[in-house]
């Protein structure tokens, strides 16, 4: 069981005479008075008795006063812790009668719990760090975390030389109705030799002719002569007459106007792959773009499911940004209701054997907050002591000039146990 303060004995410490309390084993126990009364004293001299040297007040004992400092408090483990005397020498007693010292206590009571703003006061990220010691996972949210800023600076960096490969590409110039690759000009040559070769024979042939014609005419000399003779050549001519006439010569003006313009041409087409090539880059880093994105999504699902699935302290807590958070807020969003709680429910996992935190200056509350607060104590089975500047029926105890009101009244009253829903 986590052990708790039954009850306490304090005289002569700063500005407290003489004060006595028996506070509810949990929930809120409220310390109420007005200023300068001895209230924080209280909680001072409880931290010295629990906390050790490193606790005790530069002037502990009270002004004006000869009797040293007494101070005597009662554990629930049974342990009874005791400073008196004049140097307030700690005396540690167990159940069995056993004498023990400041190790002892050490060993079940959170220093935090004595020192609460000691938290508060912390920065985010110590107050995180303290968060993900207790759950341990500290190492692996630190690999996961310095993994994904890796990946927000990659993705950063792509995403910039995307939008430069993207609009470079869209500047270039594109040329429509041009072929995909360049064009030779070794075979626009070939194509006019052929035509040139075709005309070459276009040529003898109409040789030939004039051939034939010559033959006519010695034909037509030898008639007589050769009858026979000039009746083959004439059939000769006829047909290579006929021939001549269904022959048309092709033209090279087409060729010769593609060979003279082939550079510019192919100018075209280069610039229209080079276009291409750079669309194809700016794709690339895009893709690489959607793809850092996507790895970065899978590393805050890993961040998500590793706090989520942690033991934590209480439900809603969190760590964003290596900030503490607390139902997606920071601390500095939080209420002061909310930040005590978290502050408490991550103190008391710090140390589970201590069961108590010591809470000063509540007057910042209204009864409504401070009942819902000590109804979650009280769930927890935590027990908090606290101060507020108030005589109100919320107090347990009243502190005037050092003394609790039960202690100077003639027929004093029970003190008051403060539990949630009393107002």
């Amino acid at each position: 069981m986590p052990v708790t303060i039954n009850t306490f004995e304090l005289e002569n410490v700063k500005r407290i005479k003489a004060v006595a309390l028996e506070p509810s084993p949990t929930g809120l126990t409220i310390i109420g008075g007005r200023n300068e009364q001895g209230k924080t004293s209280v909680l001072d001299a409880l931290s010295w008795a629990l906390g050790g040297e490193k606790y005790r007040p530069s002037k502990a004992q009270r002004e004006g006063s000869v009797i040293p400092p007494s101070l005597k408090v009662t554990l629930s483990n049974g342990i009874v812790v005791e400073r008196k005397g004049k140097n307030s020498a700690l005396k540690v007693t167990d159940p069995n009668g056993n004498k023990s010292g400041q190790q002892l206590l050490n060993s079940f009571i959170e220093t935090l719990a004595l020192d609460l703003p000691q938290f508060m006061n912390a920065t985010p990220k110590e107050k995180a760090n303290i968060l993900l010691r207790i759950i341990g996972v500290g190492d692996k949210l630190y690999e996961l975390e310095h993994r994904e800023q890796e990946l927000y600076n990659k993705r950063h960096t792509i995403g910039q030389i995307a939008d430069q490969k993207t609009k470079f590409a869209a500047e270039m110039e594109h040329f429509e109705g041009v072929p995909e690759i360049p064009v030779s000009a070794s075979q626009l040559i070939a194509q006019q030799q052929e035509i040139l070769a075709r005309n070459g024979e276009n040529q003898r042939m109409r040789q030939h002719k004039e051939q034939c014609d010559r033959e006519l005419e010695q034909a037509r000399q030898a008639l007589d002569e050769a009858k026979r003779r000039f009746a083959q050549a004439q059939a000769n001519a006829a047909t290579a007459a006929k021939s001549a006439e269904d022959l048309v010569d092709e033209s090279t003006a087409e060729l010769e106007q593609n060979i003279a313009g082939i550079e510019t041409l192919n100018a075209k087409i280069r610039a229209n792959l080079d276009k291409a090539k750079a669309e194809e880059k700016a794709k690339e880093y895009s893709d690489q773009y959607a793809a850092l994105t996507a790895e970065i999504e899978e590393t805050c699902k890993a961040k998500y499911e590793l706090l989520h699935g942690a033991d934590l302290p209480l439900e809603g807590l969190s760590v964003e940004d290596g900030e503490l958070t607390f139902n997606d807020q920071k601390w500095d969003n939080m209420s002061g209701s909310q930040q005590l709680r978290v502050a408490t429910a991550i103190v008391r996992r710090l140390n589970p054997e201590c069961g108590f935190v010591l809470l000063d200056k509540l007057e910042q509350m209204d009864t409504q907050t401070l009942a819902d607060f000590g109804a979650w104590l009280e769930a927890e089975g935590l027990q908090a002591i606290a101060t507020r500047v108030s005589d109100g029926d919320e107090c347990s105890i009243i502190i005037e000039d050092g003394y609790s009101v039960t202690q100077k009244s003639e027929s004093p009253a029970e003190p008051k146990t403060w539990k949630a829903g009393e107002f």
